[in-house]
């Protein structure tokens, strides 16, 4: 048994994923969605990964300024049928991908990553540094 490593995914796969990516950011930025979860709430779709054989699909999402993450994506996840019926209204396939929304972790990241910056600098300037 031999282990293979993750094979990068093709130009059709990146090409399908961003047109997912944008049908999907163009329903939530038009309000379409009546999730009582999603009120209030804008949604950033940062990515959209499809599987080598066209069928999956998984979206990466966030609420913006924050937010319970873990509320939209059950939210996101509550509407999976309507937003592919949208998708396929989109986005021209033989097979629409069945969609699957995780939460997207580079944001909360990206914050750590800054607020490590920030405390650094600060330490630089107090002359605590290294």
């Amino acid at each position: 048994m031999s282990k293979r490593a993750p094979r990068e995914a093709s130009q059709r796969q990146l090409r399908v994923g961003e047109e997912i990516r944008h049908a999907l950011a163009w329903v939530l930025e038009r309000g379409e969605l009546r999730d009582p979860g999603l009120t209030g709430v804008s949604v950033t779709i940062s990515e959209v990964r499809v599987s080598p054989d066209l069928r999956n699909a998984t979206a990466y999402a966030a609420p913006l300024g924050g937010g319970d993450a873990e509320a939209t994506i059950a939210a996101l996840t509550r509407a999976r049928s309507f937003l592919r019926r949208r998708v396929a209204e989109s986005v021209h396939l033989k097979y629409v991908p069945d969609l699957t929304f995780r939460s997207d972790p580079s944001f909360d990241e990206a914050t750590r990553i800054d607020a490590l910056l920030r405390d650094a600098a600060g330490a630089d300037e107090d002359g605590h540094g290294s």
